[in-house]
């Protein structure tokens, strides 16, 4: 019964980071939408910056000739006007962190209360702004929550703004209100049809609409003269007075206010809030126990919602910091490593070469690779280890009976064990390393092996290509191959920090393969654990651009998705292993410091963040200018395009197959990212995975034509 049990834990951390990765999903798309609809929906205009258009005359004469305080209740609706020689100072648009307090204190000192219609996201900033409002005897009202155009939002929006905007002000200081100011209203006189209906549908959700009498037009900055002026009244009536505590710069309206409410009290004009001073009762009520939970959790909400934007925004310097230094660095490093194309290690390498080919269930492709190897223009051996297949692929090659190759059976131990075996059996001191389904060039085992001219050098990595790039997903990988892997070894050999000799093609020292016991198992990525192996024992690996050897990349997402999955996880594995080498000295030290450093930088840290540009993308387009962030985009794809049509151009390659390339990253790189992801999670989770192998279909039947690279 243990071993169902034992299976059943291994999978439970696969499945549960998609649940967690899912959910985090989600948070935050939700707090992103909160963000961006708090933040970037409304508001952009001041108040009296926008009138309503449309028809007029919808609304009852008896309203448009009447007061600034509407009941558009059921039956015959109703306004009143202040007393006369009362002033109801009104402020628009707050708190603010800068101007409330000035005005709170101008207002204290001269022993004016006054009512302030407050926006509920600027009461969820600075909610110890609105609890001083309502502490020291103003009154506190509604001015939606997003400063939104209630005439022109629809139904439900309008619904929303009310209700967040009640349980921000329940929440921050414990009362609610009915009393509401619609941005960008006016006086009476000047409502439309539609400001009339938003007016009524207000009202059946429970709301007194407060226009204004009077309107200082602060909010065009005319200079303090000019706002004294348009506030004084211009006969004995009462008057309900515009003016805005946020917004922008107030300093006009803080001065023009301080000469004001003298000036005003000199005339016998007194001041009073609006429900003072039109004789209504006061209409705030302390909100319940449920109401202040509400708005606590409303405000909350949106301070966490600023913390994940501020937190995306440095995350997004970052991916963007490291995606133009991998640039630069990978660019640079390929030039000068051009230039040293022709560069000799040493007297001619022409001793024999033992090739071994591990096999495992590789009947499709097994046939072409043979054939190309022994069409070598260098002499070698060919040695088939067969671990365990059951499609007859021992047979196959046997059946072919071509001299110098030969085929060894083992039971099915993995690929480093069948290598381990291939290399006991090799009876030549330089041996090549290749995948079964890698068709060779003539010319490449001949070039491959060139370096070893050089006692120092321990391995070479050849320069792997994609045989079958018809279709977007093989032309992607064509890329991918190019631009990714190949411009990362020029760098990593000229830095002498080569992390990884590819499976498909890779040469090695013998003596250096028996100083560090061969190859291990215990990652899935045994060529990467392989070559920093060697690295920190004190070799040399070097890359070798002319060893062409074409590969059989997957032809589908799914096969696609397990290969990257185990290389990635793979590479996780064997960085933790020879995490060491970050300390050491000479050669080990160079793998560690360089190579695992730009690993780490490149390669792990880079797809974990580079999600945060796409969501950030996303978030632009909805919220922000939509143009600057295609701009953006467009110039991060004029870059990879210039980084792929130079690496193209150093490896010989027609640069046709970049069309794709803006199509690469909407579905490609996210799957790559989320390769990453799933590797990253597995790796935390501790789980160890099985080695899986990919699927062959037999595609590469004869070498593909080569171009030669050009000189530079």
């Amino acid at each position: 019964m243990s071993r169902p049990v034992a299976r059943r834990a291994k999978q439970l951390p696969l499945r549960t980071h998609w649940i967690v990765l899912t959910m985090l999903l989600v948070c935050l798309s939700s707090m992103l939408l909160l963000n961006g609809y708090t933040h970037h929906m409304f508001g952009a205009e001041p108040d009296g910056a926008v009138r309503s258009p449309g028809k007029v005359g919808g609304a009852p004469p008896s309203i448009v000739k009447g007061g600034p305080v509407i009941d558009a209740g059921q039956g015959r609706p109703r306004s009143v006007s202040p007393a006369p020689r009362t002033i109801a100072l009104t402020f628009d648009d707050g708190p603010d962190p800068i101007w409330t307090p000035k005005i709170l204190d101008l207002l204290k000192a001269q022993q004016v209360h006054a009512t302030f219609f407050v926006v509920g996201t600027a009461v969820a900033e600075h909610p110890d702004l609105a609890r001083r409002i309502v502490a020291e005897g103003h009154q506190i009202a509604v001015h939606t929550f997003t400063h939104a155009n209630l005439t022109t939002t629809a139904g439900w929006r309008r619904d929303l703004e009310l209700r967040q905007s009640q349980s921000i002000l329940a929440g921050a200081t414990g009362v609610t209100t009915t009393l509401l100011r619609p941005p960008y209203s006016s006086v009476p006189s000047e409502l439309t049809d539609r400001d009339w209906e938003s007016v009524e549908a207000t009202r059946k959700a429970g709301y007194l609409t407060v226009l204004n009498s009077q309107d200082s037009e602060d909010w065009r900055r005319p200079g303090t003269t000019q706002i004294i002026a348009n506030s004084m009244p211009r006969s004995s009536a009462g008057q309900v007075l515009l003016m805005h505590d946020a917004g922008g710069d107030r300093s006009e309206t803080v001065e023009a206010l301080s000469k004001l409410v003298p000036r005003l009290k000199a005339r016998g004009f007194r001041f009073a809030t609006v429900s003072d001073a039109v004789g209504l009762p006061d209409p705030t009520r302390k909100a319940t126990l449920l109401d202040r939970g509400r708005g606590l959790a409303v405000i909350w909400a949106m301070r966490i919602s600023d913390g994940v934007l501020t937190l995306l925004t440095w995350l997004l310097y970052a991916a963007g910091a490291l995606a133009v230094l991998r640039a630069i660095t990978t660019l640079i490093a390929a030039r000068r490593h051009a230039r040293m194309r022709d560069w000799l290690y040493g007297p001619p390498v022409t001793e024999p070469v033992s090739v071994i080919v591990p096999a495992y269930n590789e009947s499709a492709g097994i046939e072409a690779a043979i054939r190309s190897l022994v069409a070598s223009d260098h002499p070698l051996e060919v040695i088939v280890v067969d671990d365990g297949s059951t499609d007859g692929t021992a047979d196959l090659v046997e059946s072919l009976r071509i001299p110098g190759v030969r085929v060894i059976r083992q039971a099915n131990a993995g690929k480093p064990i069948a290598l381990n075996t291939g290399m006991q059996a090799a009876r030549f001191d330089l041996i090549v390393m290749v995948d079964g389904d890698t068709v060779f060039e003539p010319d490449a085992v001949r070039m491959l092996i060139q370096p070893f001219g050089h006692p120092a050098v321990g391995a070479v990595s050849g320069n792997a290509k994609v045989g079958n790039r018809r279709g977007l997903l093989g032309r992607w990988q064509h890329i991918e191959y190019v631009i990714g892997f190949n411009l990362d070894r020029r760098l990593f050999d000229l830095a002498e920090c080569m992390p990884t000799v590819p499976g498909a093609v890779g040469g090695f020292r013998r003596t250096a393969l028996e100083r560090i016991g061969g190859l291990s198992d215990v990652t899935l990525a045994e060529d990467t654990d392989l070559t920093m192996a060697l690295c920190r024992d004190g070799w040399r690996v070097v890359y070798e651009e002319r060893a062409v050897a074409w590969t059989e990349a997957p032809a589908s997402l799914d096969a696609l998705w397990r290969q990257r999955y185990r290389w990635c996880y793979g590479t996780i594995q064997a960085m933790w292993k020879h995490r060491g080498a970050w300390v050491q000295r000479g050669q080990a030290g160079k793998l560690g410091r360089r190579g695992l450093t730009y690993l780490l930088l490149f390669q792990v840290l880079l797809p974990l963040l580079a999600p945060v540009v796409d969501v950030f993308s996303l978030y632009g387009l909805v919220f922000l200018d939509p143009v600057r962030v295609l701009l953006v985009w467009l110039g991060f794809l004029v870059v990879q395009m210039g980084m792929g049509l130079y690496a193209f151009r150093l490896d010989g390659e027609r640069a046709g197959p970049l069309w794709t390339l803006p199509l690469q990253q909407f579905v490609y790189r996210q799957l790559m990212y989320l390769v990453v992801i799933q590797s990253v999670f597995t790796a935390l989770a501790g789980t160890r995975l099985r080695w899986q192998r990919m699927e062959r279909y037999g595609s590469l039947q004869a070498p593909v034509d080569a171009v030669t690279p050009p000189r530079l």
